[in-house]
């Protein structure tokens, strides 16, 4: 059962095959790997195994590969993980297929026999929202803020579609599953026989972006808010926003941060985020306010101290491109934020 509830003082604004046993490795081997290659693709790939890493007690996540989408990493590139409370289960964020989505219950099963009663979604991208559909099917309740539901159903179609041309077979029994809880504030949830707040700091990376924090353990689960040596993509931020967000995330003094993408880390994961995003902002007005054209903009937005981090070539460089064209929206009057989302 979930109950809900504001939370005082926080911010407003879910074939078998009989081998016969061989007398020689070397046969039994060559039997196993004719085995695998008889099985379709979608259904080999199904015997790889999550390995959760916990992070507290009853706290653990799944921590993804750095980089692009691509059939080498079935598209697990992104974090999520769950919360183990003393009737039941809740998860955050349910990764890139429903696949993902199986594969998570599976770990879970290991780790406990407590039913999962709740899918949080912190925010609406394709890394971490396509696994829902594994949930779905077993009746599990999906959450998350109003904006996040809007967003997925203005694009998320078209988002399946692209990870389609990426991922192929990978995606099989992929489909759209939208929230059928939607919040639009911060809240606190009892779920699991866990307390849970839902921070809302208003539009930062994304326009309904959720912070989860565990009360128990102080364990943050940042979704889009923070990302940890990965470049973090700002196409759907309000930008001022996301950085007023992350001051406010900060002050919370959270002991452990579960990035959206990136290793578990402590505070300094909010600040790294926030250290790329200054970066950006100050290389890019220096170049507005020299009057360089867009492209040489973007051509010139090199911030070596990131050049290391996966998608450095290019999300930093549509980076600079979606910033220069905020900052020219916001000098002619407009919403800096309209390049970020389609007509809703």
């Amino acid at each position: 059962m979930v109950d809900q509830a504001d939370a005082a003082g926080l911010p407003r604004t879910r074939a078998s095959f009989t081998v016969r046993t061989m007398h020689r490795p070397l046969a039994r081997l060559a039997c196993l790997a004719l085995l695998l290659l008889a099985l379709p693709p979608a259904l080999a790939l199904d015997d790889v195994a999550l390995h959760p890493q916990k992070v507290a007690e009853g706290v653990y996540t799944f921590v993804g590969t750095p980089g692009e989408i691509s059939t080498g990493n079935e598209g697990f590139v992104a974090n999520g993980g769950f919360i183990v409370g003393p009737s039941g289960v809740v998860v955050v964020d349910t990764g890139t297929s429903y696949r993902h989505g199986r594969r998570m219950l599976d770990a879970i099963a290991k780790i406990t026999d407590k039913p999962v009663e709740l899918v949080i979604l912190t925010h609406a991208v394709q890394d971490f929202i396509f696994g829902n559909a594994a949930f779905a099917e077993r009746g599990i309740p999906i959450l998350a803020h109003r904006e996040t539901a809007k967003l997925m159903k203005a694009r998320c179609d078209h988002c399946l579609e692209n990870l389609r041309a990426i991922l192929g077979d990978q995606l099989a029994g992929t489909k759209l599953v939208l929230p059928q809880r939607e919040i639009d504030s911060s809240t606190t949830v009892e779920a699991g026989g866990r307390t849970l707040d839902l921070l809302f700091f208003g539009w930062a990376s994304t326009p309904g972006d959720i912070v989860v924090r565990d009360k128990a353990s102080g364990v943050l689960f940042a979704g889009g808010m923070v990302s940890i040596d990965n470049v973090p993509d700002i196409r759907d931020s309000d930008f001022e926003g996301w950085q007023r967000a992350l001051g406010e995330l900060k002050a919370l003094q959270p002991v452990q941060v579960v990035p959206g993408h990136g290793p578990v880390s402590g505070i300094e994961a909010i600040a790294a985020t926030a250290g790329y995003l200054d970066a950006l902002d100050g290389k890019m007005k220096a170049l507005y306010a020299e009057s360089t054209s867009l492209m040489d903009s973007v051509e010139k937005a090199a911030l070596p101290a990131y050049s290391t981090w996966p998608l450095y070539a290019t999300t930093h460089r549509q980076n600079a491109l979606h910033r220069y064209l905020q900052l020219e929206l916001q000098e002619l009057g407009g919403d800096p934020r309209s390049t970020a989302l389609p007509s809703r």
